[in-house]
């Protein structure tokens, strides 16, 4: 009797295998680290995909060397919200560690000449141009942001704005934390890009 227990209980074990391997076969699991790219998708229905993910799903720097090279403009936004005395302390120039948005400028635009070093498959770019505007406004109680990159190259530049954006206004924040530690940074997004194969986007 226990002899024939065992011999049921290796026949189940020996199905359920079957039907584990069965199944792998149809759907091979994706390699670590590459689940969400790899998985079906109603972007990848419409034929949206990650051009970071080789067809093995292993990350890679895209390869841009057959790409024209073509004038590439990204405008990126943001704001860091804050409380009105800190607004205020920034609009007087009285903050502890002094001119905060002369400082935020320049880091910003140190950030974007350094995206490449930062956001591992980002392509290091010849940017032409970096500007970047601060703004008080009063009624959000908050300091906005805009950035414009610019580059001649064969992939677009709003890595390097966005980078520059998050890094102003990280910049702001450590500027005036003594201050208010509640300060929060929202809204950081692509605004409008121009250039390249995907030609002009413009945010709703």
């Amino acid at each position: 009797m226990l002899r024939w227990l065992r011999t049921a209980e290796v026949q189940r074990e020996d199905c359920l295998v079957a039907r584990v391997q069965a199944k792998r076969t149809r759907s091979p699991t994706p390699p670590a680290g590459a689940s969400l790219s790899a998985q079906p998708s109603a972007a990848a229905d419409s034929g949206a995909h990650f051009t970071h993910f080789d067809a093995a799903g292993q990350a890679h720097m895209v390869d841009v060397g057959g790409k024209d090279a073509t004038r590439r403009v990204a405008r990126v936004g943001g704001r860091i919200v804050m409380a009105p005395a800190t607004l205020a302390l920034i609009e007087q120039g009285s903050a502890n560690k002094g001119d905060v948005l002369g400082v935020a400028r320049i880091a910003a635009i140190q950030a974007a000449k350094r995206t490449a070093e930062l956001i591992p498959l980002c392509h290091p770019l010849p940017l032409t141009r970096v500007a970047v505007e601060f703004a008080i406004d009063r009624g959000a109680v908050a300091v906005t942001i805009e950035v414009v990159a610019e580059t001649r190259g064969p992939t677009g530049v709003e890595m390097e704005a966005l980078t520059a954006a998050a890094v102003g206004l990280l910049t702001v924040y450590d500027m005036c934390k003594a201050a208010d530690r509640a300060m929060r940074i929202e809204g950081l997004r692509l605004l409008e890009k121009s250039g390249g194969k995907s030609g002009h986007f413009l945010a709703a």
